[in-house]
């Protein structure tokens, strides 16, 4: 019986020929992540090792995205705490204003991660490096101190459940329209402890900004990791960029799967997932009429360059409606430049909206956009849950940056098509 290319990986990682669903491992990392809010408490807990140093300190990254620039006394804090531990430990990979962007948009860009490697963060959305063809899941903090000491991880072998995507892409929809179509075809527990791989002739065409969405969006259905087998645009899109050398693989085709999911993506709308789940996804033509106050468009999820773009195709030349605040948030440093260079900032400011530098915040109602109560964003973030944008009685819509575009030109959620000229 073959292999899954997550088995494979973690067969290597491990140091043996072949694992099992179910089998418990334990697994070299490459490497190993934590932000301003996680990195704290595993910190803290690395020093109760008695460890001294971390194992390799080009292998443990830092960065502060989440709380920064500092909103609060209490966030300067925990940045200084990175701060100091980077310093200290003399890490290759500290992050912080100025330099940083957000942590699983920063390091693809920056080539910190790969194909065939293996990740592990303190933080839920690491599973988003899966769109290299590396496996990435996100951990406690305490597991993430062990693995700053000793460059290990205890693993269990996760099923796998494959979805083939064929077909063609309406206009406007994007990776995002179908990870959000997937989840709310399974549910938010779908695909628990699961292996989610993408495939398919549509996955294939599928840019690389679309595929970090859908890995990124993986642990929204309760998935271990999400993953796309690496091919000729995922060799592109490292080749030259990438610390060390791509490991490719792909799964055997007698490889185990517990369930193949087929999705004709020819007959997906542009989505909306309506809160409080992002499983709750819908259609926009059987949206009706929702008023909104707030769009963000960023995030780990949506704040690539390519998002950028079919937010400003929509954007130009238009005003965002008087009632909304537009927040345009550029996922790091290099996507912000080459933003300006394309003159994509000018249209968001003459759009009337607000580009911030590179952050988390409204994501995780941390700042830069936090909601009041009674009001309503749509958001190209991952989550709605309760709560999450701010008073426990606002609500996010999630969806793609061409809706949330849209929307913010109409006050209220709308299709694209609905605002062109």
């Amino acid at each position: 019986m073959g292999m899954t290319i997550t088995e494979k990986i973690l067969a290597a990682h491990a140091g043996v020929e072949c694992v099992s669903p179910g089998e418990i491992i334990m697994a070299s990392v490459d490497i190993a992540l934590g932000n301003d809010i996680t990195a704290p408490i595993a910190i803290r807990e690395f020093r109760e090792t008695g460890a001294g140093k971390v194992f390799d300190r080009a292998r443990v990254v830092l960065v502060a995205d989440h709380f920064t620039p500092n909103k609060d006394i209490k966030s300067a804090e925990q940045s200084k705490l990175l701060r100091d531990f980077a310093r200290e430990q003399g890490l290759t990979h500290y992050y912080d204003v100025g330099r940083c962007g957000i942590e699983h948009a920063l390091l693809p860009e920056q080539g910190i991660v790969g194909p065939g490697d293996l990740v592990i963060g303190a933080d839920s959305h690491t599973c988003t490096y899966g769109a290299l063809g590396a496996f990435a899941t996100g951990v406690g903090s305490t597991d993430l101190a062990a693995a700053m000491a000793t460059g290990k991880v205890w693993l269990k072998v996760p099923r796998s459940l494959k979805f083939v995507y064929h077909g063609s892409c309406k206009k406007w929809v994007g990776g995002k329209d179908l990870i959000l179509h997937t989840i709310g075809t399974i549910g938010v527990d779908g695909a628990l402890y699961r292996s989610m791989e993408f495939t398919g002739n549509a996955i294939e065409r599928l840019p690389m900004s679309g595929r970090i969405s859908m890995c990124n969006m993986a642990i929204e259905a309760g998935g271990k990791n999400g993953i796309i087998a690496p091919d000729a645009t995922t060799r592109a899109y490292v080749r030259g960029r990438t610390e060390r050398e791509p490991r490719y693989y792909e799964s055997d085709r007698d490889a185990r799967s517990e369930r193949v999911i087929e999705i004709d993506v020819s007959i997906i709308e542009p989505q909306v997932s309506f809160p409080p789940l992002p499983g709750n996804a819908r259609a926009i033509s059987t949206v009706g009429n929702i008023k909104i106050d707030q769009v963000v468009i960023g995030s780990c999820t949506n704040g690539q360059l390519d998002d950028l773009r079919v937010a400003a195709q929509i954007l130009n030349g238009r005003k965002v409606h008087r009632d909304v605040r537009l927040i345009v948030i550029p996922a790091t440093q290099a996507i912000y430049a080459e933003a300006m260079r394309e003159g994509l900032l000018e249209i968001f400011i003459k759009a009337e909206g607000a580009v911030s530098t590179p952050t988390c915040g409204p994501c995780l109602g941390g700042h830069m956009g936090v909601l009041a109560q009674g009001e309503r964003a749509v958001a190209t973030t991952n989550r709605n849950f309760v709560g999450r944008m701010g008073h426990s009685k606002s609500e996010v819509y999630l969806a793609g940056p061409a809706v949330a575009a849209a929307s913010a030109i109409k006050g209220e959620i709308c299709s694209p098509e609905e605002t062109q000229y």
